[in-house]
């Protein structure tokens, strides 16, 4: 087997695993939702190295909005207990993310808008940009979001005060 050979079986070998991480966390999520006795629909997919589950609904999302809590917090304690009914079931450490009625699309939105502008203040008056504290995922974003501006940027602190630095050039 060659080199090329074996990373494209070790590439279809993470695509199946993160599907199979779907699959699981959407049995879950189905389950609670059950138990709440809410309506969704389970949206799975794979982006990048992670596998991404979304609870959409078409009737009002004032019910799944219940689901995300005030500032995500609910959410992220769901997107954990998903994460452990995932490694319950497959062994392995899971690094799914749960949106829940476009959330974390349009916070992913406003954090790279965010990012952006950090990036920009820091080119412009040459000192860092020191943000407010933010979650992992958060920061995560704006760490994408400075690099596609060419700037580097650092977390600093410890959780749950944990922000980022935008470094100037």
């Amino acid at each position: 087997m060659t080199e090329g050979t074996t990373s494209a079986a070790q590439g279809g070998d993470t695509l199946t695993r993160l599907e199979q991480e779907g699959e699981i966390a959407a049995d879950y999520l189905e389950g609670l939702l059950d138990i709440a006795d809410l309506d969704g629909d389970i949206d799975m997919d794979v982006e990048g190295d992670r596998a991404a589950v979304s609870i959409i609904s078409d009737t009002s999302s004032r019910d799944l909005q219940k689901l995300v809590g005030r500032d995500g917090e609910v959410l992220e304690a769901l997107q954990e207990l998903t994460r452990l009914a995932v490694h319950r079931e497959t062994g392995d450490r899971s690094r799914l993310m749960l949106d829940i009625a476009g959330f974390r699309a349009k916070k992913r939105a406003e954090l790279t808008e965010l990012g952006a502008k950090a990036a920009d203040e820091a080119k412009n008056t040459g000192e860092p940009v020191k943000l407010k504290p933010m979650s992992p995922f958060e920061r995560k974003v704006v760490h994408d979001a400075v690099a596609a501006a060419g700037l580097r940027s650092e977390s600093e602190g410890e959780e749950p005060q944990r922000f980022v630095v935008v470094l100037p050039a």
